[in-house]
């Protein structure tokens, strides 16, 4: 087996404007344009996204052509970058598409699930087989079988064979709680040295099968509980007898996130606010996007709506953004309470669920945004208590359409 050398990176989502912010789209155009100087610097055989190139299908002109500019610059220096896509990034429907299918298309990339067998081969060296996202587990327990049967994997023992996915599989060492796991293990094949892995924002390694399971994580924060996660990509090196020697590329360019995460229970909302903005403007920092997460059990009779997120948002001189996100819980509700709201008619549940929604919601997203996601969560209230999974699995999979 030949020598040879690839760059595995995942989780671009290029076209992000986090917070509604331009200055965050551009941030993760950045970080692309730092991971294409840093590869053409290490001259890869060839690079490898494992999906979420892209926030959205359908990019903005102005991130499609950063992007264009970025690969042009990677097919000048003779690196093929292969492609899967991911949850963001790959087609709404057939007739629609994805951005990605036209960029293969130009010879931008290689899009894996697109070409005859979803593989790609390097004489001599390696063979890589590439799988689309279906983006719930049902789906991917139901298609990528399919998808498998029609496109055999036909990893070479005499080849070095990589694996590419866009998935959380189901590993407790790996999936984050707030990430649902879209495949078991045993329905990923055997015979492959390194599965190239994208979905969870944290690099990752470990044995897996018959090689390795490599998440590279994502390369900017896409959101703030991420905030810790080292940004960047993996470059790896294969040697003549098939074993990889993954090095971890930190990337330096990714926005500083301060998280201040504070437990304030028993504190009344007036001083929380007094606190907070004490909080704010200890940590303020010249374009850092700051983050205090209020938490705890609020006094008898105090309202979560009495805390002033707008002293808290204009804290700061410095800092790019301050971006408050408010987990405080008003005073414990008795047994009794709770079983006198689930024993009213689903009307009255109803209509107080959204109220509740739609205050915590709307101090996360635009008011749109916030009503769209309170309408979904309201509407599972009922299937829920009357365990209709059915029905749960059918409004979460519209609300991803």
């Amino acid at each position: 087996m030949k020598t040879f050398n690839f760059v595995h990176a995942a989780d671009l989502h290029l076209g992000y404007s986090q917070y509604g912010l331009d200055a965050r789209r551009k941030d993760f155009d950045r970080a692309f344009q730092e991971l294409v100087d840093k590869t053409v610097e290490l001259k890869p055989d060839f690079m490898i996204i494992a999906g979420d190139l892209f926030h959205h299908a359908h990019p903005s002109n102005v991130t499609l052509e950063n992007a264009i500019r970025n690969f042009s610059r990677l097919r000048k220096a003779g690196i093929p970058v292969l492609t899967v896509d991911g949850s963001h990034d790959s087609a709404p429907n057939a007739v629609t598409g994805t951005i990605l299918y036209p960029l293969d298309s130009a010879g931008l990339i290689y899009h894996l699930p697109r070409h005859e067998g979803a593989c790609w081969r390097k004489e001599g060296c390696c063979y890589v087989y590439g799988v689309p996202n279906f983006r719930t587990r049902r789906k991917t327990e139901e298609l990528l079988p399919a998808f498998m049967e029609q496109n055999k994997p036909t990893p070479d023992p005499t080849l070095f064979s990589i694996f590419v996915l866009h998935m959380a599989l189901d590993i407790s060492s790996l999936t984050p709680p707030y990430m649902e796991a879209e495949a078991p293990p045993e329905l990923i094949p055997e015979g492959f040295n390194y599965y190239a892995a994208g979905h969870v924002h944290k690099p990752y390694r470990d044995k897996f099968k018959t090689g390795m399971l490599v998440y590279s994580g994502s390369t900017e924060t896409v959101s703030y509980n991420e905030a810790k996660n080292d940004k960047g990509f993996y470059y790896v090196e294969v040697d003549e007898k098939g074993t990889a020697s993954p090095q971890f590329m930190r990337l330096e360019s990714s926005r500083k996130f301060v998280v201040l995460e504070q437990d304030f229970t028993g504190v009344t909302p007036s001083k929380i606010t007094e606190l907070a903005v004490q909080l704010v403007k200890g940590a303020d920092e010249e374009g850092a996007i700051i983050v205090p997460v209020l938490r705890g059990v609020l006094p008898a009779e105090a309202s979560r709506a009495e805390v002033d997120v707008s002293q808290l948002k204009s804290a700061a001189e410095n800092a790019l953004l301050v971006h408050p996100v408010v987990l405080l819980r008003e005073s414990e509700v008795s047994e009794e309470i709770v079983r006198s709201i689930f024993e009213a008619e689903f009307k009255d549940l109803r209509m107080k669920a959204f109220e509740y929604f739609f205050q915590i919601f709307s101090e996360r997203y635009a008011r749109d945004e916030a009503e769209k996601i309170v309408r979904v969560a309201v509407s599972l209230i009922e299937p829920l208590t009357k365990k209709e999974k059915e029905k749960v699995k059918q409004t979460l999979e519209e609300l991803l359409k």
